[in-house]
Protein backbone atom coordinates (compact mmCIF):
# COMPACT_ATOMS: atom_id res chain seq x y z
CA UNK A 1 0.00 0.00 0.00
CA UNK A 2 1.59 3.38 -0.74
CA UNK A 3 2.76 5.56 1.97
CA UNK A 4 0.32 8.73 2.56
CA UNK A 5 2.47 11.88 2.06
CA UNK A 6 2.65 13.98 5.22
CA UNK A 7 1.16 17.35 4.82
CA UNK A 8 1.83 19.93 7.67
CA UNK A 9 -0.26 21.87 9.43
CA UNK A 10 -1.04 25.52 8.44
CA UNK A 11 -0.91 24.60 4.75
CA UNK A 12 -3.39 25.12 1.76
CA UNK A 13 -6.91 23.14 2.97
CA UNK A 14 -7.17 22.20 -0.29
CA UNK A 15 -4.08 19.80 0.72
CA UNK A 16 -5.03 19.05 4.11
CA UNK A 17 -8.34 17.97 2.80
CA UNK A 18 -7.40 15.84 0.27
CA UNK A 19 -4.47 13.71 2.82
CA UNK A 20 -7.51 13.43 5.12
CA UNK A 21 -9.40 11.29 2.29
CA UNK A 22 -6.35 9.60 1.73
CA UNK A 23 -5.86 8.65 4.97
CA UNK A 24 -9.33 7.10 5.08
CA UNK A 25 -8.99 5.30 1.95
CA UNK A 26 -5.87 3.82 3.01
CA UNK A 27 -7.61 2.55 5.85
CA UNK A 28 -10.63 1.75 4.21
CA UNK A 29 -8.71 -0.38 2.09
CA UNK A 30 -7.15 -1.98 5.22
CA UNK A 31 -10.03 -2.98 6.01
CA UNK A 32 -11.07 -4.50 2.87
CA UNK A 33 -8.14 -6.45 2.82
CA UNK A 34 -8.89 -7.98 6.74
CA UNK A 35 -12.58 -9.06 4.89
CA UNK A 36 -10.48 -10.83 1.64
CA UNK A 37 -7.70 -12.26 4.01
CA UNK A 38 -10.79 -13.93 6.28
CA UNK A 39 -13.06 -14.88 3.64
CA UNK A 40 -13.02 -18.59 4.34
CA UNK A 41 -12.46 -18.47 7.99
CA UNK A 42 -15.06 -20.38 9.81
CA UNK A 43 -15.14 -21.32 13.78
CA UNK A 44 -13.51 -24.04 15.43
CA UNK A 45 -16.17 -25.58 16.22
CA UNK A 46 -20.12 -26.04 16.06
CA UNK A 47 -21.53 -23.30 18.49
CA UNK A 48 -18.91 -20.17 17.41
CA UNK A 49 -19.34 -18.28 14.18
CA UNK A 50 -17.28 -17.58 11.41
CA UNK A 51 -15.33 -14.08 11.02
CA UNK A 52 -17.98 -11.34 10.12
CA UNK A 53 -17.48 -8.46 7.56
CA UNK A 54 -16.30 -5.66 8.50
CA UNK A 55 -17.53 -2.29 6.82
CA UNK A 56 -15.69 1.32 7.69
CA UNK A 57 -18.12 4.27 8.45
CA UNK A 58 -16.68 7.71 6.82
CA UNK A 59 -17.22 11.40 8.26
CA UNK A 60 -17.29 14.71 6.77
CA UNK A 61 -15.06 16.64 9.68
CA UNK A 62 -13.35 20.16 9.44
CA UNK A 63 -9.34 19.98 8.41
CA UNK A 64 -8.93 23.60 10.14
CA UNK A 65 -10.92 25.64 12.55
CA UNK A 66 -13.64 27.40 9.92
CA UNK A 67 -12.15 25.69 7.04
CA UNK A 68 -12.99 23.26 4.56
CA UNK A 69 -14.39 19.97 5.30
CA UNK A 70 -12.12 16.42 4.83
CA UNK A 71 -13.05 13.06 5.92
CA UNK A 72 -12.74 10.68 8.51
CA UNK A 73 -12.60 7.04 9.55
CA UNK A 74 -15.17 7.26 12.46
CA UNK A 75 -15.36 3.61 12.89
CA UNK A 76 -15.18 0.11 11.88
CA UNK A 77 -18.59 -1.74 12.44
CA UNK A 78 -20.02 -5.40 11.59
CA UNK A 79 -21.85 -6.25 8.31
CA UNK A 80 -25.42 -7.54 10.01
CA UNK A 81 -25.62 -9.75 7.24
CA UNK A 82 -26.18 -13.30 7.25
CA UNK A 83 -23.54 -16.27 7.29
CA UNK A 84 -23.68 -18.33 4.39
CA UNK A 85 -24.24 -22.10 5.08
CA UNK A 86 -22.61 -25.11 3.06
CA UNK A 87 -23.13 -28.35 3.35
CA UNK A 88 -19.87 -29.93 4.67
CA UNK A 89 -20.88 -32.96 7.32
CA UNK A 90 -17.08 -33.91 7.70
CA UNK A 91 -16.00 -30.36 8.82
CA UNK A 92 -15.32 -30.07 12.53
CA UNK A 93 -17.61 -26.66 13.02
CA UNK A 94 -20.54 -28.62 10.98
CA UNK A 95 -23.90 -28.49 12.73
CA UNK A 96 -26.17 -31.31 13.64
CA UNK A 97 -27.62 -31.31 10.38
CA UNK A 98 -24.28 -31.12 8.69
CA UNK A 99 -24.03 -26.97 7.31
CA UNK A 100 -21.64 -25.14 8.32
CA UNK A 101 -21.55 -21.25 8.57
CA UNK A 102 -19.44 -19.34 6.43
CA UNK A 103 -18.60 -15.89 6.23
CA UNK A 104 -20.40 -13.28 5.21
CA UNK A 105 -17.81 -12.23 2.45
CA UNK A 106 -18.37 -11.84 -0.84
CA UNK A 107 -15.54 -11.39 -3.22
CA UNK A 108 -16.73 -9.45 -5.65
CA UNK A 109 -18.48 -7.14 -3.48
CA UNK A 110 -14.46 -6.71 -1.76
CA UNK A 111 -12.89 -6.55 -5.30
CA UNK A 112 -15.31 -3.86 -5.56
CA UNK A 113 -15.22 -1.57 -2.61
CA UNK A 114 -11.56 -2.30 -3.53
CA UNK A 115 -11.06 -0.64 -6.69
CA UNK A 116 -13.32 2.52 -5.76
CA UNK A 117 -10.89 2.88 -2.76
CA UNK A 118 -7.99 2.71 -5.11
CA UNK A 119 -9.49 5.29 -7.64
CA UNK A 120 -10.19 7.64 -4.81
CA UNK A 121 -6.91 7.32 -3.05
CA UNK A 122 -5.24 8.21 -6.63
CA UNK A 123 -7.86 11.09 -7.51
CA UNK A 124 -6.83 12.67 -3.90
CA UNK A 125 -2.82 11.79 -4.65
CA UNK A 126 -3.74 13.73 -7.98
CA UNK A 127 -5.17 16.50 -6.41
CA UNK A 128 -2.17 16.67 -3.72
CA UNK A 129 0.51 16.41 -6.75
CA UNK A 130 -1.70 19.44 -8.44
CA UNK A 131 -1.71 22.09 -5.87
CA UNK A 132 1.89 21.82 -5.26
CA UNK A 133 2.61 21.84 -8.80
CA UNK A 134 0.71 25.06 -9.18
CA UNK A 135 1.81 26.60 -5.70
CA UNK A 136 5.51 25.50 -7.15
CA UNK A 137 4.38 27.25 -10.40
CA UNK A 138 3.48 30.61 -8.60
CA UNK A 139 6.51 30.78 -6.93
CA UNK A 140 8.35 30.58 -9.99
CA UNK A 141 6.47 33.67 -11.24
CA UNK A 142 6.81 35.44 -8.28
CA UNK A 143 11.34 34.96 -8.63
CA UNK A 144 11.25 37.04 -11.65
Amino acid sequence: MPQTPRIPPNTNPMLSTAASALRAQQARMRVIAENIANADSTAANAAGDPYRRKEVVLQAKPVSRGGPMGVALTRVVPDAGDFKREYDPGHPAADAQGYVKRPNVDGLVEALDLKEAQRAYEANLNVIETARAMDQRTLDLLKR
